[in-house]
Order: structure tokens, then sequence, then C-alpha cells
């Protein structure tokens, strides 16, 4: 399921547009999520991803890039055999459409304003 734009606030994932923070998988979009802390990606905020059980989880950090992504919340990932890749949402972007060609079970948590 490719991302067809995206500006700041603002995201259009198969002719629908979204306005909050999304998860992408498995052909799915959950819209409306939403982290603890806002701006510091914890564990727990990692739920509704980890349910998809994804190879890769490609993590937008906004669009100037202010979402933070701790070493442990990586090392966690990564412990459950979840890799991570973590830019600005453009750039994460870019990479989700790319990489989704070549892994099936992959899963985008995208933070898309600030």
């Amino acid at each position: 399921m490719p991302i067809d734009q995206y500006n700041f606030g603002r995201i259009e994932i198969a002719g629908i547009t979204y306005t909050s923070d999304v998860i992408i998988a498995s052909r799915r979009v959950r819209d409306n999520w939403q982290r603890k802390l806002g701006h510091r990606l914890q564990i727990e905020d990692l739920e509704p991803v980890l349910a998809f059980t994804p190879d890769i989880l490609v993590v937008g950090t906004g669009y100037y890039g202010r979402m933070t992504v701790p070493e442990e919340t990586c090392n966690y990932l990564e412990a459950k055999g979840v890799s991570v890749v973590s830019a600005p949402t453009r750039e994460a972007i870019d990479g989700f459409n790319r990489l989704q060609r070549d892994y099936a079970n992959i899963v985008a948590a995208l933070h898309l304003t600030c």
C-alpha cells in the first residue's frame, strides 16, 4: 500500500486523506495514533505495531524530525526481531514505499506534524 502524498499534518494513502498520525500495516491504515509522551516513542506506544509482528518498522519522526526514538525502544524492538528505520517523515515515507516492494511484513508508524 504505497503512500501517495505527504505534507505537514496531512497524508494520502490509497486515495484517502488522513490528518492524524497513522500506522500502516497489512494493507490497513490505523489513524489517530497517539503516543504517551507525544514526541518520544516509547515501548508501550508500539502495542498496535507489534500486533502485526513486523520484520521492519519504519518510523516517521515528523516533518521536522522532532519525535525521538530512544535507544531503549530500538533495543526492545530489535530483541523482538524487528529492524527499525527512523527518519523525518518525508524520508521515512520514501523508504517505506521502497522497502515494501521487497518485504511483505513491514509496518510504518508516521508522525505527521513537527
